[in-house]
This record gives structure tokens, sequence and C-alpha cells, in this order.
């Protein structure tokens, strides 16, 4: 088995506290590496708990009799290459087995993985996905725009492939960049079926005879958006079923890195010139947007230390109606209720819960403001 280093970002994003670069202190040597070999065996190879998100496309156990022939009669480029035939679903089941097992020990506690398919086999590794201990978070289907027509007429035409996102446990604290989705989806919620087409012209990768280097390599668009919402820069993201190397291309254009584990040498080849050719995003634009949640936590008594608000200042709800005053332990006192803002914010309104950061605000030359805006004005002090 042989390790084939692919081109490094030349202008890497600073390092995020996964990075293993920041966290030892010095590369592994397997990182932004194609590794050729099995992948079961070729995982062994890697750290545990070393990878923060992975993207399989496992073979999809088509085993497609005979020819597939459009109704002129010519020959349909399916995938029928020895790779993706398994003799059982029971051999094909054994064969899942193991490789998620493999995954399971790379992946990172709180990592996630995404698995991609077909109705020929996503049902059956979403079981035993289950069965060894995953959680699955969504099942995302692929809508394609453009998919290939049943030529034979005797199904409905396949113009979708389903990819469930799980993480190792159910109480797992995994990446979802919500933000940073909704504010590429036009400040909408990101939904789970997402409309991209096929991978096809210039991306299409082609030998010297203008054939198809790999029969279902799969477009970046799609891999930009998993990336992009359950990864950040500086982490390392897993294809253990690297083909063409598309996962690679896209991490190392948003700044991860990626290990990959191949075992056909044409395909290898083509993935390491790919990606060599690619460019990097600057490190400046790859910031990953975030909500309010993601942000530091900011207790209230750090604004009575800062000197952004005093003892005895007076607060009040957004109309005036509710009124307390702020104590020097960083809690509030409103009649009978005594508390912090948030417990004190819900007393006075009869509630069982309420964010003080929003109910409570001081006025200044007239004009209420949120104390949520003091909070901020701390953040940005300390950045």
């Amino acid at each position: 088995m042989s390790v084939l280093r692919t081109g490094v970002p030349a202008a890497a994003p600073r390092l995020s506290p996964t990075d293993p670069s920041a966290r030892s202190g010095s590369r592994p040597e397997w990182l932004d590496t194609i590794l050729k070999g099995d992948c079961v065996a070729a995982l062994e190879r890697l750290p545990k708990d070393s990878v923060d998100l992975v993207f399989a496309d496992p073979p999809y156990n088509l085993q497609l009799g005979g020819d597939l022939l459009r109704p002129d009669q010519s020959k349909v480029d399916a995938c029928d290459d020895h790779w993706d035939q398994f003799a059982s679903f029971e051999a094909y089941d054994a064969f899942t087995r193991a490789w998620l097992m493999a995954v399971r020990r790379v992946l990172k506690p709180n990592g996630g993985l995404w698995v991609i398919g077909s109705y020929h086999n996503i049902f059956r590794v979403g079981a035993i996905l289950q069965d060894l201990g995953f959680w699955i978070l969504n099942d995302v289907v692929w809508l394609k725009s453009n998919p290939m027509p049943n030529f034979r007429g005797k199904r409905f035409t396949n113009a979708h492939e389903t990819m469930i996102w799980a993480s190792p446990s159910r109480d797992a604290k995994y990446t979802f960049n919500y933000e940073a989705l909704k504010t590429f989806n036009d400040d909408l919620q990101m939904r789970s079926d997402w409309h991209l087409p096929i991978c096809t012209g210039q991306e299409r990768l082609k030998d010297d005879d203008g054939q198809k280097v790999h029969p279902t390599q799969k477009p970046e668009s799609l891999l930009y958006r998993v990336l992009l919402a359950a990864s950040n820069p500086g982490d390392v993201v897993l294809d253990p079923f690297f083909g063409t190397g598309t996962t690679g291309a896209v991490a190392k254009k948003l700044g991860r890195h990626f290990v990959g584990v191949e075992r056909e040498q044409d395909y290898i080849d083509a993935a390491r010139a790919r990606i060599d050719a690619i460019e990097p995003a600057a490190a400046h634009t790859l910031t990953v947007t975030q909500g309010k949640r993601a942000a530091p936590r900011v207790p209230f008594g750090n604004l009575l230390e800062a000197g952004l608000i005093k003892p005895g200042a007076q607060l009040t709800c957004a109309k005036g109606k509710h009124k307390a005053e702020v104590r020097a332990d960083g809690s509030l006192v409103s009649g009978d209720h005594t508390g912090s803002i948030h417990k004190v914010g819900a007393l006075v309104q009869g509630f069982d819960a309420c964010n003080g950061w929003t109910f409570w605000h001081i006025t200044d030359k007239g004009k209420r403001t949120p104390i949520d805006a003091l909070r901020q004005t701390f953040r940005k002090s300390k950045t």
C-alpha cells in the first residue's frame, strides 16, 4: 500500500483547534494524501479519532445484467465495473459493516458521516448504520435536474439519490453550519431536497479517447454543500471511496484537509492531477457565518466587571411596563422577584422561561436598547 501526496493549499486558512497540524505541531504524513488499497485495510493506517467528517460514496451493488441499450441501439455507459459487483446481499452487507466499522474508529466522537446511495443499497446501509450505533440526523435527497432517462421504459426514471447524514452517537456535538447554509440559500432555511445537475461538461473527467474516467463521478456542487454544512476550515475530511477525487478537490477549494482511499491506479492518477490543479480560496474568504449560539458565552456579570453596566442601573422591558434594578452580583430585583436576568424576566411576565438579553433594556438619552447590545460590545472588546 502506498501513500500519494497531492498539492496542499498555498494559502491555507488559519488552523482551527481541530486541525491536526495545530494540535500536534507537526503535519501528519497521511494528511492531504490518497492511500492506495482496500479501504478497510488502508484505514488501519490512520490514528483513532483523527477525522472530522466522512463522505462515503460506496459501491451501489447495481449488478446490471447484460448491456443497457438506448432506443437507437447505442450502448449506455452504465456502471458495470467489478468493484460494484457482489455475489449476494449477504456479501454486500458484510462489506458495508466492515467499512463502516473502520470509519467509525477513525471518526471523532463529535464528527459526522455522510453516505450516498440509490435504492439498490441505501436502505441496507441505513439499517447497518443504526445497528452499529450511529445516529441518523437527516436523509437528504439529491434531485437530479438532468437525470439519465429510463431507456427500457419499464420503471420510473431514476431522478434522485439519497444521502444519509449521521453522527457517531445520539449525544454527539456534531458540526452543522445552519446560519452559513441559510445565508447560502438567500436567507431561507436549507431544505433536505437539493436540486443539482449531474456531473457533465468541463467538470466530467475524460481520458485520451474522450471516455469517462469514472462512471459515477459526483458533481462538485454536491460536495460543496456537504462540506459547507458539516465542516469548518482546517477540518479533516475522509473519503474512503475516493474515485477521481471530487471530495478532495472541494476540500482543497474550501480550506479543509482531506484523506482519500482508492485502489484503482487510474482513478488515483486522475484525482492527483485534478487536485493539484485546484487553486484554494483565500483564507479570509473561508470564514463560516455563525449564529448567536455559536458566539462565546458572556455571563451578565461580565458587563459589570467591564463597567458597561453599573450596580443600581435601572432596566425595563421594551415598553417600560416592567422594571428591575441591577445588583452588584449580577442579579436583578423587581418587586418581590430576585434572580438572574432570565429568571426575573420570566417571573414578571408569569412565564416559565425568558431570554433576559432581549427582554431587558437599558435607557440612554431617552432611547431603550436591549442589554444584548452591551454583550456584543463586550465580545468585540475581546477579539
